[in-house]
């Protein structure tokens, strides 16, 4: 009895391989255009359509009422699919439209009506390809909406293939490094990308309704300010002087109020030279604004208006599922002192009030007594230590977090009533901080001191420390009316409204490890 012998699998041709035979073809284009076939990379294609707006003119419509219109479309996309069939074909095509379809549409490509030759062409484009084509709508036996094609042009040759058709990118990191082929083969990701456009807008168009002025400041500092966080540092050679990426544009949008603006906002870029996690990404995207004539207390029901808007905007309701977990922005968000968030999260019960208690929990935790300086802190500083570690991740529903200790709020107004807290919150959802705000210090005095103090800190090695900027207390010194300012963190919203789990999934293109 002999062996049955089995044919050897056929392998695979490698990436390295389909990159070549893509560029011989790019080369036999090139060759062609050299003998009048018109440039291998055309720019004068206008098509005139898109998919969802075929899909929304004539996606109602049956066979029987399409052709008697013989409607004239133009289309162009990437080739996303493509099934060769003897004298007829099919191919689709994925454009920048958004919608139901996912801005698809289906070609139907004959020999009869493209003509030998370019029929012929087209069996030898690739996935990846950009295609343009003209003809008329119709829609197949199984009632998908299609392009019945008369002229067809390859207007860009994809030298790289694409990842599987049917599951894309795996890795998430290539994801984020990648992520111009992210959004080529994920659906989702481009949605996630058109819920973020949708959601700045919304903050746009409510700050403006509600009398607020768009503002720039500027992104590089002389001195880094408006933030407890460690700088960019960068030179600026015709100034010859050390220069800062902003790590806030607060003092410079309090400016403003000085000036007589009475309500102003900025959505932009503010750099921080720390970590990175799910959670954060040294340059990140925030909005802050601030009201003349309006307290924390005010504020606090403006930024809850503010995200209720956005959502609504965005995902049609306050009523929200993220990552499996229910979040109802529609609530009354609710209202908690740090001490109140111990006492309701925790089993501290009265010991939240023993600071030896507070030092011990801490170092079983595992922070370090002497870089945070454990037995040198306020009850308050204690509490809050505590809060961060205990109570942060259990905020699931909205929640405002107030009366933070005035050691550790060197901008905010200290409570008229107990001047060792301030009119600050801090908005927690889904375990985060998404927005900070308090009254504003309007006392040049107490903020030159506030400042002093931050000084002394940085002196003794707090490399987040804030410096000593006599511009801005000179501003103060003319006079900044009783104002509220708030930050929101966009990113951190977006993740909410898209059920993203990390800040990289809502930024385009993150802060990764340089590659090699």
């Amino acid at each position: 009895m002999t062996d049955s012998v089995h044919p050897a699998p056929v392998e695979a041709p490698s990436e390295n391989q389909l990159i070549a035979e893509r560029r011989e073809k790019l080369q036999a284009l090139r060759a062609a255009a050299g003998q009048g076939a018109g440039p291998a990379f055309p720019n004068d294609v206008r098509p005139q359509h898109t998919a969802e707006a075929l899909q929304a003119e004539y996606g109602h419509m049956s066979n029987e009422m399409l052709e008697p219109l013989q409607a004239r479309v133009s289309v162009a996309g990437r080739m996303m699919l493509k099934r060769v069939m003897g004298k007829a074909s099919f191919a689709t095509v994925q454009d920048a439209s958004f919608g139901p379809t996912g801005g698809r549409i289906q070609l139907y490509l004959t020999k009869d009506a493209l003509g030998e030759a370019a029929y012929d062409a087209f069996k030898h484009w690739d996935l990846g390809d950009i295609v343009y084509a003209e003809g008329t709508v119709f829609k197949t036996r199984t009632g998908e909406l299609s392009v019945k094609a008369d002229r067809l042009r390859l207007v860009v040759k994809s030298l790289r293939p694409l990842p599987d058709k049917f599951h894309g990118i795996h890795d998430q990191e290539l994801k984020y490094r990648q992520r111009y082929v992210d959004l080529m083969t994920d659906v989702a990701a481009r949605e996630r990308f058109v819920a973020r456009s949708l959601a700045v807008t919304a903050l746009r168009e409510f700050m403006v309704q509600h009398g607020f002025l768009e503002v720039e400041t500027p992104m590089l500092h002389p001195i880094p300010g408006g933030a407890n966080a460690k700088p960019f540092v960068t030179h600026h050679n015709a100034l010859d002087q050390e220069m800062f990426l902003r790590i806030a544009p607060e003092l410079y949008l309090k400016r403003l109020l000085v000036g007589g603006f009475d309500r102003v906002f900025e959505i932009n870029r503010n750099f921080r030279n720390e970590g990175i996690s799910v959670r954060h990404n040294p340059e990140f995207t925030m909005m802050e604004f601030y009201a003349a004539y309006w307290n924390h207390v005010d504020l606090m029901a403006f930024t809850e208006q503010l995200i209720r808007h956005v959502a609504h905007t965005v995902c049609g309701g306050g009523r929200l599922v993220y990552q499996g977990r229910d979040v109802d922005l529609d609530a009354p968000f609710e209202r908690l002192t740090i001490r109140e968030a111990i006492l309701k999260h925790t089993e501290a019960g009265e010991r939240v009030d023993d600071p030896a208690w507070l030092r011990e929990q801490l170092r079983r935790l595992g922070l370090d007594p002497v870089k945070e300086r454990l037995d040198s802190r306020s009850l308050a500083g204690l509490q809050v230590l505590y809060f961060e570690e205990t109570v942060e991740d259990k905020l699931w529903q909205p929640t405002f977090i107030c009366n933070h200790p005035t050691e550790i709020s060197p901008l905010a107004r200290a409570s008229d009533t107990d001047p060792t807290i301030t009119e600050r919150f801090e908005l927690y959802i889904t375990g985060r901080e998404v927005g900070n705000g308090f009254s504003e210090l309007n006392d040049p005095e107490d903020q030159a001191a506030r400042f002093h103090a931050q000084v002394a800190n940085k002196d003794a090695g707090d490399d987040e420390a804030m410096y000593f900027d006599a511009d801005y207390i000179r501003a103060l010194e003319y006079g900044m009316p009783p104002a509220g300012g708030c930050g929101v963190g966009i990113d951190r919203l977006i993740m909410l409204l898209t059920d993203s789990p990390s800040i990289r999934d809502v930024i385009l293109f993150p802060a990764l490890r340089r590659e090699g």
